[in-house]
């Protein structure tokens, strides 16, 4: 972060701050002929921007600068802006590696004053990344469960050097500059007294080691961004935005880490034979006034084949009958839900002459009157 006040060469020149040397040339290049004045005659915005392109770069194209940049948020004698009128108070200091000198204050303030503490050792395993994905299922595959081939985009071991960052054949050396820490450290004299200040080591960023030849395919990051297959098994029952965990699925480790998982999110898609309720389902059937008067049985379709349900003598529109045991599995006790059926009346829009007339004399012998 850059010091109050002060520029963020990172953001001027659109890198982040672990961009290599590349990177940031790359990038110099393309904004200098951007705004170059050549090419913006009498534009005094892009002079501006010109000039700012040209000392982040400056800054950043220099490893020592950068790691006091890196470290402080400034580059030069002069603190940042906000420490001024502490009168001996500058920037000068002598830079050391984590094994010339220990923690300044770390007793006195717990290294909490103006210090930082030691960052963890850069080459100690780290667990990868974990991953999610969505998977849709229809109601059917929540029912019954389903494998699923997923391809997956994530960083994974290099075959090639097996995560040394080091081409085969080459050798894997400790860091000159850090001495393996990752770190170095630097002290600044203050009106308290020195100070200590830790950054980033600019010779092996940050990973305590060099090597001769860096790996051809991962270019020295000991992982590359690759497509896997997983397969993923939704448990029969499985319900709308259920989050499975797939143990070792996500991206690899580093450093010889653990892989991180693979979080699968559930999305079941609706039916149109049934709507579900936990672990019941539901559905309709519809039936005649005589079948609802006098009873009858009838056919009712769920995920494991037809089902015969009576409907008893007298049965009203808008009952409602169960079938049990056919519903959705339950995923933390054994069995399954019930199917619910609503019962709805047909009434035909059309009738016979032989269908009226005897509707006819139900009417009449009922006592109800009818309109036709």
């Amino acid at each position: 972060m850059a010091a109050p006040g002060k520029k963020d060469y990172y953001e001027i020149l659109g890198v982040s701050r672990e961009a290599s040397a590349d990177d940031i040339k790359k990038a110099y290049r393309t904004l200098t002929r951007k705004y170059h004045p050549d090419a913006n005659p009498g534009d005094k915005e892009a002079e501006a921007k010109y000039k700012e392109i040209n000392e982040a770069n400056e800054v950043l194209s220099d490893p020592k600068k950068r790691a006091q940049y890196d470290q402080f948020g400034y580059v030069g004698d002069m603190p940042p802006e906000g420490f001024g009128g502490f009168g001996g108070f500058g920037g000068q200091g002598q830079t050391f590696t984590q094994e010339d000198i220990g923690d300044l204050f770390g007793n006195l303030f717990g290294g909490g004053f103006g210090g930082r503490r030691r960052s963890a050792n850069p080459n100690a395993p780290r667990r990868g990344a974990d991953l999610e994905a969505t998977v849709r299922l229809t109601l059917e595959e929540a029912y019954r469960g389903v494998t699923r081939k997923l391809e997956i985009p994530r960083l994974d071991t290099c075959r090639r050097c097996g995560g040394s960052g080091a081409e085969p054949g080459s050798s894997v050396n400790v860091c000159p500059t850090c001495h393996g820490s990752g770190q170095i450290f630097q002290v600044v004299n203050t009106p308290f007294g020195q100070m200590q200040q830790s950054g980033t080591c600019p010779t092996c960023r940050g990973k305590g080691k060099t090597v001769d030849k860096v790996c051809t395919e991962c270019r020295g990051k000991g992982r590359v961004r690759r497509t896997a297959t997983v397969d993923v098994k939704i448990p029969a029952g499985a319900d709308n935005g259920m989050r499975l965990r797939v143990s070792s699925k996500g991206e690899a480790g580093v450093n010889g880490g653990p892989s991180g998982d693979l979080f699968i999110l559930t999305e079941v898609m609706p039916d149109a034979r049934f709507t579900r309720r936990d672990d019941d389902l539901n559905t309709t059937v519809e039936i005649t006034f005589p079948q609802a008067a006098l009873g009858c049985e009838v056919k009712v379709e769920t995920f494991d084949g037809i089902e015969k349900l009576d409907i008893p003598a007298g049965t009203q529109a808008g009952s409602k009958l169960r079938i049990r045991g056919r519903g959705m599995p339950r995923l933390k006790t054994k069995g399954n839900g019930d199917m619910n059926i609503l019962v709805k009346i047909k009434v035909p829009r059309t009738l016979t002459q032989k269908e009226r007339k005897l509707l006819k004399e139900l009417a009449k012998e009922s006592g109800v009157e009818t309109a036709g």
